[in-house]
């Protein structure tokens, strides 16, 4: 029953998943954090990280990280295979008419109102993260701000606008922020 779940939670966001990258997290956030409980928003902002250090699109590597978590390899799978199966039809469909030299006008213009909606969407998700990245509980006050996580934010924003820094240094330079302050903060393991 979980594998069939899983199956059909990702059909659902790859049919939905117009604009890919990070136009499917609001997808995500809405199927697996709030309506099916499989993570947090916690682990959602965790998902993203481990996507984007991982090749692949983001889409699929969510699928498979979320399957992993619910049903180990065979979910990992199952819903791999949810999310590719509505673009594989759809490419198949397209690509039908693409090869017959036929003209698809609507299909340009629907894609033009769809950018406006996308990004929205894509705000919705920045928001959310940005809140549970930074606030305990995702409520926004000073008293369940991480300092750790404000510095490493602050950090990358302002040496990406400013110096144009490699998105890899970026994402290391967070990493070690992230060990040496926590460690600062709470002390060595024993």
């Amino acid at each position: 029953m979980a594998l069939l779940e899983l199956y059909w939670v990702f059909v659902q966001i790859g049919a939905f998943a117009f604009g890919g990258g990070y136009a499917v997290l609001p997808l995500i956030q809405r199927f697996v954090v709030e309506e099916r409980g499989w993570l947090n928003m916690k682990e959602m902002t965790d998902l993203v990280s481990i996507s984007q250090m991982t090749p692949g699109p983001i889409a699929i590597n969510s699928a498979t990280f979320v399957g992993t978590k619910v049903a180990g390899i065979p979910g990992a799978i199952v819903a791999t295979l949810g999310n590719v199966t509505p673009q594989f039809i759809l490419m198949m469909i397209l690509a039908f008419f693409i090869f017959r030299d036929k003209k698809i006008g609507f299909l340009d213009k629907m894609l033009k109102g769809l950018k406006p909606g996308i990004v929205g969407l894509i705000a919705i998700a920045a928001i959310s993260m940005f809140k549970s990245s930074l606030f305990e509980g995702g409520v926004i006050s000073l008293s369940g701000l991480s300092v750790v996580a404000a510095a490493a934010f602050v950090t990358g924003f302002v040496l990406k606008l400013w110096k144009r820094f490699d998105l890899i240094v970026l994402i290391l330079l967070g990493a070690v922020m992230g060990v040496v302050g926590n460690l600062l903060l709470v002390g060595f393991p024993s």
